[in-house]
């Protein structure tokens, strides 16, 4: 029983410190930032590493009022890339702290 309770207790404080661990790398994510571009380079969006887009730059050539839509497809695309950089850095981030550990059900608290 003592034993148990030992290996109880040292799971307690690796799940603490894995906790903590996660707080820290949120936070780190929180702070930085990944782009993306699209239509070459003419619209760019730049999202934090928590999925909060930061800003949109667009060229003033790919402005033309007769293909708004092309506009809006380049910034669609410029947008969903950052997001999807910014995700594949938060499962990177998330798996060196876990450790590659199924959190199951608790893996979406990370998020």
């Amino acid at each position: 029983m003592a034993n148990q309770q030992k290996q109880m207790n040292q799971m307690m404080r690796q799940m603490q410190q894995m906790q903590a661990d996660m707080a820290a790398a949120q936070e780190a994510l929180a702070a930085e930032t990944v782009e993306a571009t699209s239509g070459g380079g003419m619209v760019k969006a730049v999202v934090t590493g928590a999925g909060v887009l930061e800003a949109v730059s667009i060229a003033p050539e790919v402005v033309d009022p007769e293909d708004v839509e092309m506009l809006e497809d380049l910034v669609v695309a410029a947008v969903s890339e950052a997001l999807k950089l910014a995700q594949e850095r938060t499962t990177e981030r998330m798996g060196a702290v876990t450790g590659g550990l199924d959190l199951g059900d608790l893996g979406g608290l990370l998020g």
